[in-house]
């Protein structure tokens, strides 16, 4: 993993760079300086409305009482891609704006919960059985307000 991150955080700036340079050669500095700026202003303001979609979704499956998971997916997916457009780079600037189609944003979520899906462990306890809130207090238990230290737990059957 530390390999990766070390990987991740000097070999791509340095591909970046090395794009950077090529395309200043070919077109001269003033239109990649131009090029860098106007990605990072078109991708932040991508970003935000795509951003506001997002949330909006969030806001209309949290109304419907639906857990809205696939949205909150979308939403980091989001701020990934914003973060990846304000960075200058080629690279950089096509995974952001890969990111903010929801197609290839979709593609990437079903990766992720393959991913998670693949390292995750779930027990099952084989049906449902005894809750048990460890965190239960007397006010809890019973609905008054005695939260002496002192007085009985509440018994579990």
């Amino acid at each position: 993993m530390l390999l990766r991150l070390f990987m991740l955080l000097t070999i791509v700036p340095l591909i970046e760079v090395v794009i950077l340079i090529r395309i200043a050669e070919a077109l001269q500095w003033g239109p990649t300086v131009a090029l860098i700026v106007i990605t990072g202003i078109i991708g932040a303001w991508l970003a935000r409305r795509e951003g506001i979609r997002t949330l909006s979704r969030i806001q209309t499956d949290i109304q419907a009482g639906v857990v809205p998971t696939g949205s909150m997916l979308d939403g980091a997916l989001i701020l990934v891609a914003g973060a990846f457009l304000v960075t200058p780079g080629v690279l950089t600037d096509i995974c952001g704006f890969s990111l903010l189609i929801p197609p290839a944003r979709g593609w990437v979520k079903r990766r992720l919960a393959a991913f998670v899906k693949a390292r995750v462990v779930h027990v099952d306890q084989g049906g449902p059985g005894p809750f048990v809130d460890v965190d239960a207090t007397g006010r809890d238990a019973d609905g008054d307000d005695d939260d002496d230290p002192g007085a009985s737990a509440p018994r579990i059957e």
